[in-house]
């Protein structure tokens, strides 16, 4: 009798907490907990719509706003320099030992340039009368270079850059030499290729 007793005791002990639980269960629960009913087809299509609109023209206002940065940067890189050969002067109006300034147009002038269309060069005829024509712009950062006579050297007065009377770097922080242009005699003349200013 006992034994039978036991058997039963795991099943009304079940039913019992099966009754305890739902008396627990509130029906406004069970209501919030039941999934939301589906919504509009219409409603879900409208949205999709707008979603894809606001990427598309999100994706076309970069676009817009990229495409001129990048051609700015990389069609440089194709176009091909102007070389332009510009008289600046006669031979006789260069003296042997001296280093001269020597103005000419800029190879690559904006209508809008004014003054700033005006480039220079230094032109030295060494003690053997030969031509050189070296870039009046630092190789640094760019600032115009000083011709100190009586030192026989070129100085940059930004950041202290020395270069010797051939161009080449005494001392300072320039990189590299003064940037030498091509020169020729043509007719008595001395003509300098001028290329826009290269950047370093």
């Amino acid at each position: 009798m006992n034994s039978q007793n036991n058997e039963n005791r795991p099943g009304d002990e079940a039913t019992h907490l099966a009754g305890l639980l739902s008396l627990d269960n509130d029906p406004a629960e069970e209501a919030a907990s039941e999934p939301d009913q589906p919504e509009d087809t219409c409603t879900l299509n409208r949205r999709k719509f707008l979603r894809r609109l606001s990427y598309g023209v999100g994706g076309l206002g970069a676009a817009l706003a990229v495409v001129p940065v990048a051609g700015f940067i990389v069609l440089p890189l194709f176009n091909k320099q102007p070389e332009i050969w510009q008289e600046v002067g006669p031979t006789d109006q260069f003296k042997q030992g001296q280093t001269v300034e020597v103005k000419f147009n800029n190879a690559a002038p904006h209508p809008w340039g004014g003054p700033v269309s005006q480039s220079a060069a230094w032109l030295r005829v060494d003690q053997v009368g030969q031509f050189w024509a070296y870039s009046i712009n630092c190789t640094h950062l760019g600032c115009p270079v000083d011709w100190r006579a009586e030192a026989n050297l070129f100085m940059c007065p930004c950041h202290g850059g020395v270069y010797y009377e051939d161009g080449s770097v005494a001392a300072g922080p320039p990189p590299q030499p003064l940037v030498r242009y091509p020169l020729r005699i043509q007719a008595g003349k001395v003509e300098i290729m001028t290329s826009p200013l290269p950047i370093t």
